[in-house]
């Protein structure tokens, strides 16, 4: 007679977390999309590759185009340089105390050099010892907002009355010149705990400014080639114009624009020609849909899918999007695609329209889900089970794209 060992059943049955639908879901997390790009040695060639020297230049053109110009940069860097001096001050101020600030980081697109044009805001997170009220905001905000005035006053420079406007999670400070600081306020991981909703700024906006603290110490360490940044603005751009990418979060393009460009089997990164038709590629074969592995968020423990902040409807949108823009782009529609304006052509909505390319007619590809009014999503927010953390990173992603978009 065999005894029946005690502890948790292994096998096929029974694989690692990630791997496991989490209690009440119907989707299991089973595999990893087709990537072209590993899978290259498998697929040769039939012929040979065009030439992509135009597409490389548009695409080129393009990020120029979104680049924010020397000085849009000049104006944001000078309100970002005066603010954090003012609140590194406080650290060492003897009466500064009071305000009890740890520690100050640059983050958002201004840190990882991926801001756009017209787009003059820059992000600060500050970190206090204790954990912040409202009150303490809005007297943080003030002391700061004081200070740049009596700085102005000093250097006998025009003065500008810098205009603040304090919100729940922070605060924003306005330069003379437009620029704009968005100023986020956290604290110390350990004080997390003894939050008191009644009394402190809400948690999951404590815990978003440490994920965006986070998201820029990873950039800054794995995201830094050129390529990522480039792809980075395109996407931000395509997100803007085309429908079916508004679910596409700031911290997904982010990973989506590293996996696109960075991980191939030569460890070589790819020009950014491959990459933006890698990162279409991508997204059509489903990295982002329900039963994908997807991306693995870096920045959080417990093997959480970046893309589980999405619902079911972004989900099918962003695929099917992406297949449509894909069948377009292998037939040379890319100065479209981008939203770059050729003088005596009309511009057409590739993602929505039926088009024509050669004589190859592509008509976009209809939803694969349909939202039953008063039936809850398998997926997304609200997860429980031992992946049950998956759903936290659903606030940090809300509140990044906030500082991205607002």
């Amino acid at each position: 007679m065999h005894r029946r060992r005690s502890g948790r059943r292994s096998g096929p049955g029974r694989g690692p977390p990630y791997l496991r639908n989490p209690m009440g879901q119907k989707f299991m997390v089973s595999h990893s999309t087709f990537d072209p790009v590993l899978a290259e040695p498998f697929f040769p060639k039939a012929r040979e590759q065009p030439d992509e020297a135009p597409f490389t230049q548009e695409l080129l053109k393009r990020n120029q185009e979104l680049t924010p110009t020397l000085q849009e940069q000049t104006s944001v860097q000078n309100l970002m340089t005066k603010i954090n001096n003012v609140l590194d001050n406080l650290i060492v101020a003897p009466d500064g105390a009071e305000f009890g600030v740890e520690e100050v980081r640059a983050v958002g697109s201004y840190k990882k050099g991926t801001m756009m044009l017209g787009h003059t805001v820059a992000d600060l997170a500050v970190i206090l010892k204790k954990l912040p009220t409202e009150a303490d905001i809005l007297s943080l905000a003030a002391r700061v907002q004081k200070t740049l005035k009596e700085e102005e006053k000093a250097d006998n420079t025009p003065a500008a009355d810098y205009p603040m406007q304090a919100n729940e999670g922070g605060f924003n400070i306005t330069g003379s010149d437009g620029s704009l600081v968005r100023v986020l306020i956290t604290t110390l991981p350990k004080n997390l705990r003894d939050a008191d909703p009644t009394k402190h700024v809400d948690v999951k906006l404590l815990e978003g400014a440490l994920a965006t603290i986070r998201h820029a110490r990873w950039f800054e360490e794995n995201a830094f080639h050129t390529s990522i940044r480039v792809l980075i603005r395109l996407l931000k751009d395509m997100r803007k114009r085309i429908a079916g990418f508004s679910g596409l979060t700031p911290w997904l393009i982010d990973l989506l624009a590293h996996r696109a460009a960075m991980v191939t089997s030569s460890r070589q990164p790819l020009n950014i020609n491959a990459a933006f038709r890698r990162a279409l590629q991508l997204l059509a074969s489903g990295l982002f849909l329900p039963g994908s592995l997807g991306i693995i968020d870096p920045c959080e423990g417990g093997q959480v899918r970046a893309h589980s902040v999405l619902s079911l409807e972004e989900q099918d949108s962003i695929a099917t999007t992406a297949q449509t823009l894909l069948r377009c782009l292998n037939h040379g529609a890319y100065n479209e695609i981008l939203g770059l304006t050729i003088e005596g052509i009309p511009l057409v909505a590739v993602d929505t329209e039926v088009t024509s390319w050669g004589g190859v007619i592509v008509t976009p590809g209809p939803k694969a889900y349909e939202k039953q009014e008063g039936k809850p999503e398998e997926e997304g927010e609200g997860e429980e089970g031992e992946d049950a953390e998956e759903s936290e990173p659903a606030v940090q992603d809300e509140a990044e794209d906030k500082m991205e978009t607002s």
